[in-house]
């Protein structure tokens, strides 16, 4: 069973760390019996109209337990871990509930509207109005991108991991065999669409990052020379 939590709004401008890294971080916080399936970005709308630290983003953390009972703790445990990690001056949202709720329908429809239009705390709330909401300071603003983050991650067809099985140890190259020992589907997204074989190296420039397509981990990459790959959407600024 896996239990969505999202988490928005954690950082400002003069934070040292984002709202990713609060989101990573939380895995030491887990209690026995709970693992971290992965963790993803979720991109929202970018307007003037809307306050966000640099790019309007919010993340998901997707823990893997056999016990619906720990769903309770692991609300207290990341509530006390936004208030432990908060920025001063942040508007702290948290939003959690379980991947098999017959309510996810109406909290995905508000999170597509998160990407398209600007949203309010009362939308958010309607929305998730079956599952934890919760603000934790600030203007308590970052309850939108928290239950989005959770809204767009259940979907499963977007968004990108920033943790997914110690994804950042990985060696460049690496084979694609061991990125499909990790779970990791590398797919070409070349005109001709080639089978990448395991054998193949996938060169990711010290940036793997896979999408969350049909609801598990898959790595676009471009044909590069004979056996050989490059991750497309690489790194343009600093990610917090």
């Amino acid at each position: 069973m896996r239990i969505f939590i999202g988490f928005d709004d954690t950082d400002s401008k003069e934070s040292e760390y984002g709202t990713g890294k609060v989101a990573r971080w939380f895995e030491r916080e887990l209690p026995e019996g709970s693992t971290l399936w992965g963790v993803v970005r979720q991109q929202l709308l970018v307007d003037d109209r809307i306050p966000y630290t640099s790019h309007n983003s919010s993340a998901c953390a997707v823990v893997e337990t056999a016990d619906e009972g720990v769903l309770r703790r692991l609300i207290d445990l990341a509530a006390a871990h936004i208030e432990r990690h908060a920025a001063d001056g942040s508007d702290p949202g948290l939003c959690v509930c379980l991947e098999r709720d017959g309510n996810l329908a109406g909290l995905m429809s508000f999170s597509v509207r998160c990407t398209r239009e600007v949203v309010t705390q009362k939308d958010a709330m309607e929305a998730a109005r079956a599952f934890h909401l919760s603000a934790h300071g600030g203007t308590g603003d970052g309850i939108i991108g928290a239950a989005a983050a959770v809204g767009l991650t259940a979907m499963g067809r977007c968004g990108r991991f920033i943790e997914y099985g110690r994804l950042r140890d990985m060696p460049d190259p690496v084979t694609v065999s061991r990125l499909d020992s990790m779970g990791i589907m590398v797919v070409s997204v070349d005109r001709q669409a080639p089978l990448p074989s395991g054998d193949d190296l996938v060169h990711t420039q010290g940036w793997l990052r896979p999408r969350l397509w049909a609801g598990r981990p898959i790595l676009p990459v471009e044909k590069g020379g004979q056996g050989s790959w490059t991750c497309i959407g690489r790194k343009k600024t600093k990610e917090k």
